[in-house]
């Protein structure tokens, strides 16, 4: 099982522009506020978007959302589907907007 991601080690990837499937699983008014880039796919959606993210089921998989919460409940639901490589971003946006601003 993949271990999770501190806002600090993301900030590193993204700055490095590493490759990896990023998925942001807040709500569209929550993304509108402030996002980090990632792919908008709220949480309530997620399983019916199973079939498409199987493609990327081997890869490294970032999720985020506002506090870690969801993103460890999406985390669970695409390891249960058999992805290996999925990681949850410790503190999600608000860790990233304390240490980074906006």
């Amino acid at each position: 099982m993949a271990s999770d991601i501190t806002v600090e080690e993301l900030k590193h990837k993204i700055g490095n522009q590493e490759t990896f499937v990023f998925i942001d699983v807040r709500e569209p008014y929550e993304y509108e506020e402030f996002n980090l880039g990632a792919r908008l796919i709220p949480l309530g959606s997620l399983p019916s978007h199973i079939d498409e993210l199987l493609a990327h089921k081997d890869e490294e998989i970032i999720i985020h959302c506002r506090s870690g919460a969801r993103s460890g409940s999406a985390k669970n639901l695409l390891m249960q589907h058999g992805f290996t490589n999925v990681r949850n971003v410790l503190g999600g946006v608000l860790d990233w907007q304390a240490k980074f601003g906006r």
